[in-house]
């Protein structure tokens, strides 16, 4: 980028030190945590995170259902990643695709008897490799904190994408 091509643009607020580290603390601990939750059930049931988070919010929708757009939403995938993601579930019996019966035109993804074990059995593995990896090794007050952090996050960001 040349400074020609960005001349009306104001220069950036470079980091400070203490931010530059927080920012990197976060995306380096962000990433090793994911990729070790992921990794744990992998090794433990052949489901990945993404899967996962799939099964977890079909299972809290009413009759284990939800529309496409809205699980894209839910699982922060763009609507044709996750179309590929329910294709290879679907093949695995774990989630049906259906028409939705309000308009026809929407599609659901509706957890199966199958997608229900294959969650209840990866849940405990789930959530022990969250205990171990982020929360036991958290404080009250830090659980805390990282919850109004990123509530606060989450908020931002969706106004300026909203």
């Amino acid at each position: 980028m040349t400074a020609e091509l960005h001349a009306d643009r104001p220069d950036p607020r470079w980091l400070d030190t203490d931010e530059q580290r927080a920012w990197r603390a976060y995306i380096d601990g962000n990433h090793r945590l994911m990729d070790r939750l992921n990794r744990d059930l992998q090794e433990a049931h052949g489901l990945s995170l993404a899967e996962y988070r799939i099964l977890v919010l079909l299972s809290e929708a009413p009759d284990g259902a939800l529309r496409m757009s809205d699980l894209a939403d839910g699982v922060l995938s763009s609507r044709s990643r996750l179309t590929h993601q329910i294709r290879r579930m679907e093949a695995a019996s774990m989630v049906v695709r259906s028409s939705c019966l309000e308009d026809g035109r929407g599609v659901l993804a509706t957890l199966t008897d199958e997608g229900r074990r294959r969650l209840t059995e990866a849940a405990p593995t789930h959530v022990a490799g969250v205990r171990r990896n982020l929360v036991d090794l958290l404080t009250r007050t830090q659980i805390r904190t990282l919850s109004e952090i990123f509530t606060k996050v989450e908020a931002a960001v969706d106004d300026r994408c909203g």
